[in-house]
């Protein structure tokens, strides 16, 4: 039985895990704490990554470990990276995962190797208060140079518009700083990097059809598996659905994968699953790189399962172990999958949440179907429709025969358990 770290957990890395299949193969060790969910992000308020990496490799230094994982962006994937150097485990260079997590650098490193497909940008302080200080022009888009689930990500078309943006109460100064301290430290002890995490990025605004590339690479060798539509919703840019297979013609999704491989092959991109948000423009056929996400994207595992029954977790545990994942396809049913990230944009709560009869009654209706809640009410609620401009109260993972028939199916089951 193989010993596998996994750290900072998320809800769908604790519901792939439990499945009975994995039982008598892996022995789970989870280490790390919820960001979402009290009290377990309280741990925030004196978190040392310092601490905590000297702590666990110290542990396992004892202890038999036989890999490492982890689909937490915030936290986890560097600090897996570093542990895994540290014990001589498989992972990747904690150098490479400072670059394509620091939107400031990583696109500097997607310029030089990739200059038509990458997008203008400028770092700037949070702290600006000049319109000098911002070196690029307006309207723009802004987001953190670190951060996860587009939070403070939006288009700016004044520069009052932006000094409201990053109008902040003193918690929310200090847990921004809480964020990303973990980050610095780390980044001032690997690399020269002068620019921290508390700067923005301003970058030119993109129209056209986003998507999402997912991969892995093992021993320098990038493989895809596949690409995923992001559908927003209408005159937003909040998530409203991730769909598989896209629509993106062939020869498309051929430069897309060429480009991403080119790009992850030039910054030293060598083991672990990656996630890469692309954008491209049907009139001019132009590709640009959002963002390359160090990590698989554990809320779409499920989509390549449901359509093409192959499952990345099981994929990411073989690169765990140092060993080229496996691809063991299964018989599936469905053409069409889909995550759907339900929203409310009007900053209320919903109007009666469901209960537990309802969920159970659901999951049994939908047994194919992943349905994850994230239910907010008071700070909470109000610190993300400030961050996000919405909420998100729940993901529903299925598929169907058909993109009609999974629609269905999602607003079958939506006016089943939620009154908005």
């Amino acid at each position: 039985m193989k010993r596998i770290l996994v750290l900072f957990a998320k809800d769908w890395d604790r519901l792939e895990f439990s499945r009975p299949e994995y039982r008598d193969r892996y022995e789970f060790i989870f280490e790390g704490f919820d960001l979402f969910r009290f009290p377990g992000n309280a741990q925030l308020l004196w978190f040392d990554v310092f601490g905590y990496v000297n702590r666990l490799a110290a542990r396992f230094r004892r202890e038999r470990l036989d890999g490492i994982v982890s689909n937490n962006e915030q936290f986890g994937a560097l600090v897996a990276a570093v542990l895994a150097e540290k014990l001589g485990l498989p992972g990747n260079d904690p150098r490479t995962v400072i670059t394509t997590q620091h939107k400031f650098y990583g696109r500097s490193a997607y310029a030089r190797l990739a200059p038509d497909a990458t997008p203008r940008f400028a770092a700037f302080p949070y702290t600006v208060r000049r319109r000098d200080e911002l070196a690029f022009e307006l309207p723009c888009f802004v987001k953190p140079i670190k951060a996860t689930y587009s939070v403070l990500a939006r288009r700016i078309d004044s520069f009052d518009q932006l000094r409201r943006h990053l109008r902040f109460w003193p918690f929310e100064k200090f847990l921004i700083k809480r964020l990303v301290k973990p980050f610095n430290d780390l980044m001032a002890w690997y690399t020269d990097y002068r620019v921290d995490a508390h700067h923005m990025i301003a970058e030119e605004l993109l129209d056209g059809v986003q998507v999402s590339l997912d991969g892995y690479a093992h021993g320098g060798e990038v493989r895809v598996l596949g690409i995923i539509d992001e559908i927003m919703y209408p005159g937003t840019q909040a998530f409203a659905s991730f769909e598989y297979p896209s629509r993106v013609p062939a020869e498309v999704q051929t430069r897309m994968t060429a480009l991403a491989a080119r790009v992850l092959q030039g910054i030293g991109y060598r083991h672990g699953f990656f996630n890469i948000e692309l954008m491209w423009q049907p009139e001019s056929g132009r590709l640009n790189i959002i963002e390359i996400n160090p990590r698989m994207a554990s809320q779409l595992a499920y989509l390549y399962e449901a359509v093409d029954g192959v499952n990345p977790y099981r994929m990411a545990l073989d690169l765990a172990l140092g060993d080229a994942p496996r691809v063991e396809r299964a018989a599936t049913v469905y053409r069409h999958a889909a995550s759907f990230a339900l929203r409310k944009f009007d900053g209320k709560p919903l109007a009666a949440e469901p209960t537990q009869e309802m969920l159970a009654q659901v999951r049994h209706e939908y047994p194919d179907a992943r349905l994850m809640l994230y239910l907010k009410r008071g700070a909470s609620l109000a610190r993300e429709m400030k961050w996000l401009g919405s909420y998100r109260y729940a993901v529903v993972n299925m598929g169907a025969p058909s993109s009609h028939d999974t629609y269905r199916r999602l607003q079958a089951m939506r006016r089943r358990l939620f009154v908005e």
